[in-house]
């Protein structure tokens, strides 16, 4: 299926690894030029370089900055301001409970994700209703409907993007903009890899009840981000589409974030 999304431009944020590296590609290979962010250089450069190689039509700008940090979120809309689409994926909240995480942690977390969630969408709110289109969409986490006590900082932070994304989703379209949500479940990513690998050596069997008894990849996660954004969900604002397998429909809560069947101990 053409997403018809061929010569637009998308930002994506933490898009050096991951979920974020895996969307750019969706895109690429709908022809979209890319707005690539996140701390890392080198590893935007290795993702640039691996795009270019397998679609070399399309446009790929670089930006590296912490986006904790209000003023680089503003020098990077000044120096890329006609985007079509904003993926906000950059940052993750930490775990722990009410007494486990220091308030220097948990400002430290919800500065990267939640704010950066934020003052991105207040970036580019204001070009895109003076164009009248746009599309955001944010990946958020399965953390806010689980509540877990010992996820407390995380949770907090992911309802938080979940009523944000819901809100503006609702009064967007007013402006022109979609506004829509992904909440994936467990993805195979480096850190939940090593939080799996840590949870197999107690014992601990991560895919217990997992329906489809796997994790989901990072391209299937963008590629779905890639559908939202598109002419073809041009109907969709306000929506947070849970991708997890179905393990929170089968167990109530959605499962921790696992490592893929070819890496069980």
């Amino acid at each position: 299926m053409d997403l018809g999304l061929a010569g637009s431009t998308v930002l994506i944020t933490g898009a050096s690894k991951g979920i974020g590296a895996a969307t750019a590609h969706a895109f690429a290979a709908e022809g979209a030029n890319l707005v690539l962010v996140a701390r890392s250089e080198d590893g935007l450069a290795r993702v640039r370089e691996a795009i270019l190689a397998a679609h070399p039509a399309v446009e790929v700008a670089l930006h590296a900055c912490d986006l904790s940090q209000g003023e680089r979120i503003a020098d990077l809309a000044a120096r890329h301001p006609g985007i079509d689409v904003l993926v906000n994926n950059a940052g993750a909240v930490p775990g722990g409970g009410l007494l486990e995480v220091s308030e220097s942690a948990w400002r430290a977390g919800w500065d990267t994700k939640v704010f950066a969630y934020v003052n991105m969408c207040r970036a580019y709110w204001p070009a895109f209703k003076a164009r009248g289109r746009g599309v955001i969409v944010n990946v958020l986490g399965a953390g806010s409907r689980q509540k877990r006590a010992d996820y407390l900082c995380g949770g907090m932070g992911n309802a938080a993007l979940d009523f944000m994304t819901e809100t503006l989703g609702a009064a967007g379209p007013a402006d022109g903009i979609r506004v829509v949500g992904i909440s994936p479940g467990a993805v195979d990513t480096d850190r939940l890899r090593a939080i799996y690998a840590q949870r197999a050596r107690a014992g601990i069997d991560a895919y217990a009840g997992m329906p489809m008894g796997r994790t989901a990849t990072p391209r299937e996660i963008g590629e779905a981000i890639a559908f939202l954004a598109s002419p073809r969900s041009s109907y969709t604002s306000g929506a947070i589409l849970v991708v997890d397998g179905g393990y929170s429909i089968a167990k109530g809560t959605p499962p921790a974030a696992a490592a893929p069947a070819a890496q069980r101990p």
